[in-house]
């Protein structure tokens, strides 16, 4: 099931419902992405100032960048479509005492009430499990603020990508569960830049996302061959 309105996939939302009660464990299912978000978060707070800026991560998740973003002094909302995924983002954030707004609501229906309204944008991890990625750019385009950043996180559609991503994370190596990816929904670099284009958005900078599985080391890279970081500007 989708819903073009919210372009979201019932199953591969459901994918992450049940797993939600787990995000936290940074052993767990989820232990790449605590790997991964050291690196996402100092990639944002490199290029952008944080304090005081108005952020919003979509496809948030458990809370897990949208936390780093809240430590380092923005004003942080966090939208997802998981119901579980938003409650347990928000008890983790009332445990740690981090005022992070949770909102169970698409980027396209935020979109419509808060126009243009973010200094800051980060979608990591999401566009790859959406059926339409280029209308979620535009999406995220119509909500930031002329001048603003997006910063996105998304793993490229290529046999590399297919070997390491999904043959050898999923499984061979068990560090995701079988079935998180779809090698279809992976996107070329081009493709995602030709969709930033349509809606207005510069290409400022693309990088690579090196994870060494044996040592669970994770760096930036050259090379955007599988997983990828990429920096717009509206």
């Amino acid at each position: 099931m989708s819903s073009g309105a919210a372009n979201a996939d019932g199953a591969e939302l459901g994918k992450f419902e049940a797993l939600a009660h787990r995000f936290w464990d940074a052993q767990g299912e989820f232990r790449p992405l605590h790997l991964l978000n050291p690196v996402r978060a100092r990639f944002v707070s490199e290029r952008v100032r944080l304090a005081g800026a108005r952020v919003l991560d979509v496809g948030c998740g458990g809370g897990l960048l949208a936390e780093s973003l809240c430590g380092a002094g923005a004003d942080v909302t966090g939208v997802d479509l998981a119901p579980a995924m938003i409650e347990v983002a928000r008890a983790h954030a009332a445990e740690r005492g981090l005022a992070v707004r949770y909102q169970l609501v698409s980027a396209h229906a935020l979109a419509g009430s808060h126009a243009h309204a973010f200094d800051v944008i980060t979608c990591m991890e999401m566009l790859e499990h959406v059926p339409d990625p280029a209308a979620m750019l535009a999406s995220l385009a119509a909500l930031l603020r002329p001048g603003g950043a997006l910063f996105v996180s998304t793993i490229n559609r290529n046999l590399r990508a297919f070997l390491g991503a999904i043959l050898a994370a999923e499984y061979l190596l068990g560090l995701l569960p079988r079935g998180t990816h779809e090698f279809e929904r992976l996107i070329r670099p081009a493709e995602l830049a030709r969709w930033g284009r349509a809606e207005g958005l510069q290409l400022r900078e693309l990088a690579g996302l090196r994870f060494d599985p044996l040592t669970g080391q994770c760096s930036l890279s050259r090379e955007p061959s599988i997983n990828y970081l990429a920096h717009f500007v509206g």
